[in-house]
This record gives structure tokens, C-alpha cells and sequence, in this order.
């Protein structure tokens, strides 16, 4: 049984929060759907994390390890990690620290830019990464209960506030 299952609100807290949100303020459609969209964030993230603890692993960490191996030679300096997750500088260095110590990832100096540091993928943090990777493929990365169709509607109504972001 999971976290989630285990805590279960007897009440929906985001329509709640709705109705008390529209008797104060407006944009009320607007601040139930991110108040939707973090929840389930959060939901998804205490889901993943607990999948990936036996492995040692975070949802954090799990994505430095794909990132890595997505790469062309197995390896980024870390502000890229930063930049393609999307997290300050400062917090991709308690990862990679994890990793590392773990035997996950290898940090070395940078040959060409004398300030960076590369994180590289071990081929034990390949194999832990592959194990991962089919955890969460088999848990359907949390999101059973929409269908293929339902996530492919998802990613596009999502796609226009990110892009609008700047996201790309």
C-alpha cells in the first residue's frame, strides 16, 4: 500500500479550496487547476520515490542517471545537469554528491574548461539506472489511471503554458 492509499482525504482538498478561493478572490478555474497540477506533483513524486528507494534512489537522482545516459559520451558538467532539469546550481551538487558516493557517477575535472566539473555514469549507475527505469515503466510512471490517449491530451494542454514560459 502506498503513501498515497495509506493517507486518502475523506473530502477533494482542491475543490474545497476552490470554493473558499472564490468567495475571497478571481482566477478561481485558474488556481484549482495549479493547485491540481502540484498536487498531483507531489503525488507522483512521494509514488516515485518510494519505487525508487530500494534501488537507493530519488526521483531526483533517478533523472541526473537518464540524463546522463542520454547523453553522447555519458557525461555532462554539472550547470548543464542544472539547466536541462531545471534546478539551481545548487541543488544539483547534493545530487551529484549522492551519486557519486553511491559509485553511480564519476565527477572529474572538465578537459577543455578549467572551472567546470563533469558528472560521468558508471556502468553500475547504468545498471541501477536500468533497473529504475523499468520500476517506474511497470508502475506506468504513476499515471494508470489516465489512458494513453488521456496522457497524450495531458502533455499537450501542458505544452502551450510551458512554451508560453519560455520553456522552449
Amino acid at each position: 500500500m502506498s503513501t498515497v492509499e495509506r493517507h486518502r482525504l475523506p473530502f477533494d482538498p482542491v475543490e474545497e479550496a476552490a470554493k473558499q478561493w472564490a468567495t475571497l478572490w478571481g482566477e478561481m478555474p485558474r488556481m484549482r487547476a495549479v493547485t491540481s497540477l502540484m498536487r498531483v506533483h507531489q503525488l507522483l513524486l512521494t509514488e516515485l520515490d518510494e519505487l525508487l528507494r530500494p534501488l537507493g534512489l530519488t526521483f531526483a537522482r533517478y533523472e541526473v542517471l537518464v540524463l546522463l545516459s542520454f547523453s553522447r559520451r555519458g557525461s555532462l558538467p554539472l550547470g548543464k545537469i542544472g539547466e536541462r532539469l531545471q534546478v539551481h546550481a545548487t541543488s544539483v551538487t547534493p545530487l551529484v554528491k549522492r551519486l557519486e558516493a553511491a559509485e553511480l557517477i564519476r565527477r572529474t575535472p572538465h578537459p577543455e574548461d578549467g572551472r567546470a566539473v563533469l558528472a560521468s555514469i558508471t556502468p553500475q549507475g547504468r545498471d541501477v539506472m536500468e533497473k529504475a527505469t523499468d520500476a517506474i515503466v511497470n508502475a506506468r510512471f504513476g499515471l494508470s489511471a489516465l489512458s494513453e490517449e488521456e496522457c497524450d491530451q495531458l502533455t499537450w494542454l501542458l505544452t502551450m503554458p510551458r512554451e508560453a514560459a519560455g520553456d522552449f
